[in-house]
């Protein structure tokens, strides 16, 4: 049976501030869905989120960017964003940038990963959904871990099934463009582009083996759609696992190092990726740190099996300790860098307003500073 899983997450709206999300917004889409799963438009759905992220996980049989499913998304975050106004929720409709849909949330604001496979035996997925961060920082470096670095997945050493290694398909968001490097062989020239996450991120991973996909994430970058601050992306990533794939367990330990993101508070910092079970996917200090977490499911004739509730689990207590160690250290820099985006990477925060106010009381070097005589 051919399935498409399609994940599709937007921020219509925070409770309280941008800490988490209200259960009306969650039941409402819901609803939504509910009710294209029981016309035939979909095979199956779950509502989730992490922090004031609205996630939507659908199966269904029309394949990657279904207008039609792409607006049933849309749909249901339009009804989430009417609850949101009516409880004056902060940031209400945040992600939707555009009030016309135009049959594909690309590019409109919420973000969005997708993938087909002919079902397997067994066919186990995860899907990561991330909060205070974004696209390509997030996941370039556990994608890398999963799928390139033998001392987090062993398999690419012990199994035949993975030996042929993997295709990372990159995308250069700034420029637009895509290339593919083949793995192991192309290691070096991967790491040259995807070690800088805020240009190039990791779009989707296919097995050499069996051509297979792997894994796909979303790469949208709110702050280049809209030219303008308006949240941070806050990406979503589905990962296929066993078989010609890393085994759970390798997936999972990719995460178990909470490196730096960027975004945090007013997406202008750097901040440790925490991964938290369901229940902690709260961001309330410096409304963060940045958080993941991870759904399991298990994909049955296009029916969602799941979720579990991956990494709430005493095994990853050590990753959230580690990351608020570094979260202390990076806070006591307070608006200094390395804490602060460099200079560079604010032009889409709120700064700009700031240094625009200011700009003509800049003066030339030489220029003589008033005594007060």
């Amino acid at each position: 049976m051919r399935v498409t899983l399609s994940v599709i997450k937007a921020d219509v709206g925070g409770y309280v501030g941008h800490s988490s999300m209200h259960q009306g917004l969650i039941e409402r889409a819901a609803e939504v869905l509910g009710g294209a799963r029981d016309r035939g438009l979909i095979y199956d759905f779950r509502v989730l989120n992490v922090g004031d992220d609205l996630e939507l996980i659908m199966t269904h049989g029309r394949g990657v960017d279904s207008p039609e499913v792409h607006a049933l998304a849309w749909q249901a975050f339009e009804a989430a964003t009417a609850v949101a106004k009516s409880l004056k929720l902060y940031g209400a409709g945040q992600d939707l940038l555009s009030d016309a849909f135009s049959g594909n949330v690309r590019g409109l604001g919420p973000g969005c990963a997708e993938l087909s496979f002919e079902e397997r035996r067994s066919e186990p997925v995860i899907v990561f959904m991330a909060d205070k961060t974004s696209a390509g920082s997030a996941f370039n470096l556990p994608l890398y871990r999963i799928f390139a670095d033998p001392f987090n997945t062993a398999g690419l050493v012990i199994s035949e099934a993975l030996n042929s290694g993997f295709d990372f398909e990159v995308h250069d968001v700034i420029e637009h463009k895509k290339v593919v490097f083949s793995c192991p062989e192309e290691l070096y020239a991967l790491l040259a582009f995807i070690g800088s996450p805020l240009r190039y991120a990791v779009k989707a991973v296919y097995s050499r083996g069996t051509g297979e996909v792997a894994a796909v994430s979303s790469t949208e970058r709110l702050s280049l759609i809209a030219g303008r601050y308006v949240g941070k992306d806050d990406p979503v990533l589905i990962v296929r696992a066993q078989g010609e794939f890393p085994a759970v367990g390798e997936i999972l330990e990719a995460f178990s190092h909470p490196h730096l993101v960027e975004g945090w508070m007013r997406g202008s910092h750097y901040g440790p990726l925490m991964p938290v079970g369901f229940g902690d996917a709260r961001c309330t200090r410096f409304d963060g740190p940045p958080r993941l977490v991870a759904a399991g499911f298990q994909v049955a004739e296009g029916k969602l099996i799941g979720p579990v509730d991956l990494f709430g689990d005493p095994a990853f207590e050590r990753a959230r300790e580690l990351a608020l160690v570094v979260a202390d250290y990076l806070r006591r820099h307070g608006p200094f860098e390395p804490h602060r985006l460099p200079m560079e990477e604010m032009e889409y925060t709120t700064l700009p307003r700031l240094m625009q106010k200011l700009k003509d009381r800049w003066l030339p070097i030489d220029t003589p500073v008033p005594t007060g005589d």
